[in-house]
């Protein structure tokens, strides 16, 4: 078992553990029952300010720092969070609720970060080049931005925050990371990993806070701030980018999802299905790459209900601890509640309970893995993400019916597309409004692959052989004559 204690131990500021200069505390709920975990310190601007100098005195050196040894601090990283991957994996079920398989999933992917970017820090080049005019050479020297404000989720505490963490740190950025408050003991205990592989002091900070939007603004009112990196929902990012603005700092922002799941009349039924699973039910579908609408074609509707009904039904409930749970709780009560108010307002205008649709009574966060057919293209969840255990069913009768459903929606970060037709396929994914396709799979999350979306789902990249890092540099032009 983890130890909760050192994990909540304190803000983590220029290389030290510290309580609040508030004195007061968050308490850390485990959704599976409600009961208080631990406690972590609730941060002032003060103590926000401190992370600020820190960051800032600790930036020389580290830009300074040659590529090959921010790479070899970064492997340390990744090797560390391999050796102790149960005792992350536990940690994230109890303050988060999922599932423990899904749980060790994410761990694994997260570590993936600092091992894709360990080998980015050595990769950093520049360019050289003649002017159109042969008067003068070009040479543009790519620098790290300064120092980065990430604010992380709640829903993967562990990958949300080394999706930023290790890119800006082979960058040659220093970090001040303010996790959510729902799951902050996953982002302490990486904090000391961090220290352990030898992430000199200052360069990352982490601090918890119950004032964000404070916080948050103060932070970026200093200018020797650069850079914010943002996930969450997409009401909370326009109101960062709007404080961003008036300090003209660059952001990175993966905001909300509305993703659709397309199956065709020729598609493989089992992979369908398989991947829908996938799609759906990772992390009980608090993803904002969650599968949040599914379109099937009339042919093969009906066997595509009866399947996917059967496999969520069958599916085991619990807290996210045990290990023969494949469906934990939600991360709050509220979480319960606006799920409950989709399913609700779809089975008011006509949709089909297939299996589940009811809150169920008891302690912990629980709601049980639904399917619900024939739901009202006016349905509240048709243009809101669930984020949750819940599939609703369309049915469509062609391809460019599906392309403009798909598109109907002012989000765009991921989209499922299932085919044998590689061609359409292929044109489908091209004509959907979205950052990332899953062509034939249900999962589309890679370290190696640029993750983002467009329209209302965010700004930017992270990840990717040179989108994630590029986030974290500017570009300076030298023009010089020899």
């Amino acid at each position: 078992m983890p130890d909760i204690d050192a994990a909540a131990r304190g803000l983590y500021i220029d290389g030290s553990w510290r309580p609040s200069q508030s004195g007061r505390q968050i308490d850390v709920v485990d959704p599976s029952t409600g009961v208080v975990l631990a406690a972590v310190p609730d941060a002032t601007i003060d103590d926000a300010q401190a992370c600020i100098d820190a960051a800032a005195a600790s930036a020389p050196a580290w830009r300074a720092t040659p590529p090959r040894k921010r790479s070899e601090v970064l492997r340390r990283c990744f090797e560390l969070m391999v050796e102790r991957s149960e005792m992350l994996a536990t940690l994230i079920s109890m303050e988060n609720g999922k599932a423990l398989r899904d749980a060790r999933g994410e761990v694994a992917y997260a570590a993936e970060f600092f091992r894709w970017n360990a080998e980015e820090a050595v990769r950093i080049t520049g360019e050289f080049g003649i002017a159109p005019s042969g008067t003068n050479r070009i040479i543009v020297d790519y620098q790290p931005i300064g120092i980065c404000l990430m604010i992380t989720p709640w829903n993967f505490p562990a990958a949300m925050a080394t999706r930023k963490i290790a890119p800006a740190l082979a960058a040659g950025c220093t970090v001040i990371l303010k996790p959510a408050s729902e799951t902050p003991l996953t982002a302490y205990a990486l904090a000391a990993i961090y220290e352990e592989a030898g992430v000199p002091k200052g360069v990352v900070n982490v601090l918890t806070t119950t004032n964000p939007g404070s916080m948050t603004a103060h932070v970026l009112a200093d200018p020797r701030v650069r850079k914010l990196s943002f996930t969450g929902s997409t009401g909370v990012g326009k109101q960062l980018l709007a404080e961003a603005a008036k300090h003209v700092i660059s952001c990175s922002m993966e905001l909300g999802g509305n993703a659709p799941f397309v199956v065709f009349d020729d598609a493989d039924l089992d992979a369908a299905l398989n991947g829908a699973m996938i799609a759906k039910m990772r992390n009980a579908g608090e993803a904002c790459t969650a599968a949040n609408r599914f379109y099937v074609q009339s042919g093969i509707y009906e066997a595509f209900a009866e399947g996917l009904t059967r496999r969520m039904a069958a599916l085991n409930v619990g807290p996210g601890i045990n290990a023969e749970t494949d469906c934990g709780p939600m991360i709050t009560r509220k979480a319960v509640e606006k799920i409950s108010r989709l399913v609700d307002d779809s089975k008011a205008k006509g949709a089909r309970v297939l299996c589940g649709g009811e809150t169920p009574s008891g302690s912990g966060f629980f709601y049980p893995p639904t399917v619900l057919a024939d739901v009202p293209v006016n349905s509240e969840m048709m243009s809101e993400e669930i984020f949750g255990p819940v599939a609703p069913l369309y049915r469509f009768q062609d391809e460019e019916e599906a392309v403009a459903r798909a598109n109907d929606t002012e989000y765009g970060l991921a989209a499922y597309v299932y085919t044998r037709d590689l061609a359409r396929g292929l044109r489908v994914s091209s004509a959907i409004e979205a950052g990332m396709i899953a062509l034939n799979r249900g999962l589309v999350s890679d370290p190696a692959a640029p993750f983002g979306g467009v329209k209302q789902s965010g700004l930017g990249r992270e990840g990717g052989q040179h989108h994630g890092i590029a986030e974290f540099m500017e570009a300076k032009y030298i023009a010089t004559s020899f």
